[in-house]
């Protein structure tokens, strides 16, 4: 599998994750799912007519920033990008 972008935006509740490619996508909730980050996440919307893909990860003491991006980093699939929130 090539490598595929995953941006990673922290939120109040949790974690909005936009990822390059449905099939990427897809993949991505398979490998969470299997390292019990979560059961379930909001569901996928894609953006407009780009091929990215957006879902949120809830937030929680099993699912902190730190261990996503860690999980996510770990991943050699997944090329990171966290996304800076305005303040």
């Amino acid at each position: 599998m090539k490598t595929f972008k995953v941006w990673v935006q922290p939120t109040d509740y949790g974690h909005i994750l936009l990822v390059d490619g449905v099939e990427n996508t897809n993949w991505l909730l398979d490998r969470l799912g299997r390292a019990f980050v979560f059961r379930s996440a909001e569901p996928i919307s894609q953006d407009g007519n780009s091929s990215l893909c957006r879902f949120q990860v809830p937030g929680g003491p099993f699912v902190s920033s730190s261990k996503l991006q860690k999980l996510l980093g770990g991943m050699p699939e997944v090329s990171l990008t966290r996304v800076a929130v305005a303040s």
